[in-house]
């Protein structure tokens, strides 16, 4: 293959081939306060989906095993990790000792009025709070969020202004989703929630692990695309 077929095939790599929902999509100019969202799971959804890390494929986790199913848009935050920095503010956050991050990506809810039919998306979302969570000793926090220009739930900013109803719903499912219905102790505890502010301040801990873990992809591609182009 001559060097020219070589560089024009890398040109349009970015067209033939499909983006990992976890790195090959930016978080979002405007993270973060607007940022990139990837829907792994719906409200009606009676199995519960993840990203795949290693393929960027969506895959079956496990059939959920109890009643109750997720009451919001529920996925990730791409290019984001809970590390050191998201062990760290949460420990200073619950005056706790010994809490890690979970070594995934940030876990975001969107709330939206519309029914969207189908996973395997990614949206633009405003974060407005977030509950901190813990599964065992590591920091696991659920971002709320809405839907940009949602006809409902646009105008919001904070996560005061959500109902208690919708709050306690939230906070039912994450406590219970992991339950059986003997158990004697719950596997998960939500210690806080949390206003905007502090959401977007975890958001940039989790972007600082991601580039800590994994260096700045989007400015790796772009300089390689800029070399590689003819």
């Amino acid at each position: 293959m001559t060097e020219a077929v070589n560089d024009k095939l890398w040109i349009h790599a970015r067209d033939l081939f499909r983006a990992h929902p976890w790195h090959g999509i930016h978080i979002g100019a405007e993270a973060p306060d607007i940022i990139n969202a990837y829907i792994e799971i719906l409200p009606t959804d009676t199995v519960k989906y993840e990203l795949d890390k290693a393929t960027g494929l969506l895959r079956v986790d496990r059939p959920q095993r109890f009643s109750n199913v997720c009451p919001e848009l529920y996925g990730l935050v791409p290019q984001t990790f809970c590390g050191d920095a998201t062990g760290a503010f949460c420990r200073e956050k619950t005056g706790r000792d010994g809490i890690v991050g979970d070594g995934d990506p940030l876990d975001i809810c969107v709330l939206t009025e519309k029914h969207i039919s189908h996973n395997n998306i990614f949206l633009r979302a405003r974060p407005i709070g977030g509950l901190r969570m813990l599964d065992g000793n590591e920091a696991d926090d659920k971002i709320i969020a809405i839907l940009e220009d949602d006809p409902s739930y646009g105008y919001w900013r904070d996560i005061s202004q959500c109902t208690s109803m919708l709050i306690e719903r939230l906070k039912h499912y994450f406590l219970t989703y992991k339950q059986a219905p003997d158990a004697k102790q719950r596997a998960c505890e939500i210690t806080h929630v949390y206003g905007a502010e502090e959401a977007r301040e975890v958001i940039r801990q989790s972007m600082e692990d991601y580039r800590n873990k994994f260096g700045d992809l989007a400015s790796l591609m772009d300089d390689l695309y800029a070399e590689h182009k003819v």
